[in-house]
């Protein structure tokens, strides 16, 4: 009677463990939903970001994104100025105010460089292009997909680390059990430490057949300050 009360608890239990998915069939889902014709890798378009801070002043930044021609330019509205970055590949050009010429003391008040230019082209290609960027080699996929509830709603979460050529944070997607939407994200510098920031999605855009969060909400996770958020336009 015993071993059958056992055999019936493990029954019971078996196919709620079996529903837990592995890292990588999270991922394959939640890329599922937010690019199902898989036209992320062949993404040609433009959108808008406009970055809303209580400490700054709001600024808009038009995103022109060739992927496969490796086109990347960032026009920004700010401080009734404008300014833009483009990288052709790696040909770098910059402009203010329409203007090839730019003193020195704009381009450092503004961080006009072409460092800078990459770095935006890697944060917009990046953010915009989860979860499918986590497909890209060098990320490294922890197999093991855990459950957390945060305030009354439970996620898969999913974690990521990177190979050391190719970055040093480590990352923690979540997603809605039932639909695998990502619904939030966060990244430590050192965990240990509890410092980075994490990241609430809200609302989703149709961007080019694709499912792309439209708010992006950030606070540090040491203390949970909220610093900005960035909303979304086509």
């Amino acid at each position: 009677m015993q071993f059958l009360t056992v055999l019936g608890f493990f029954l019971i239990s078996l196919p709620i463990a079996s529903q837990v998915p592995t890292g990588i069939e999270l991922l394959d889902k939640a890329i599922a939903y937010h690019d199902p014709n898989s036209n992320w890798e062949k993404f040609d378009g433009t959108f808008t970001v406009t970055m809303e801070s209580p400490k700054r002043a709001t600024r808009t930044s038009k995103i022109s994104l060739d992927l496969p021609q490796s086109f990347f330019k960032m026009t920004v509205l700010m401080d009734e100025n404008q300014w833009s970055t483009t990288l052709n590949n790696e040909d770098c050009e910059l402009q203010f105010n329409n203007s090839d010429v730019i003193p020195p003391e704009i381009k450092e008040k503004y961080r006009l460089n072409c460092d800078t230019a990459r770095m935006y082209r890697n944060y917009y290609t990046y953010l915009y292009g989860l979860p499918m960027k986590l497909k890209d080699k060098g990320t490294l996929i922890d197999q093991t997909v855990t459950e957390k509830t945060i305030e009354k709603t439970t996620y898969w979460v999913l974690k990521v680390t990177y190979d050391p050529d190719v970055g040093s944070d480590t990352w923690y997607f979540y997603f809605d059990q039932n639909t695998f939407a990502m619904k939030r994200y966060q990244f430590f510098h050192d965990e240990t430490k509890n410092d980075g920031e994490y990241i609430v999605l809200e609302d989703e855009l149709e961007l080019s057949g694709m499912r792309i969060p439209k708010n992006r909400s950030w606070y540090y996770n040491t203390d949970k300050t909220y610093l900005g958020t960035d909303i979304l336009t086509n």
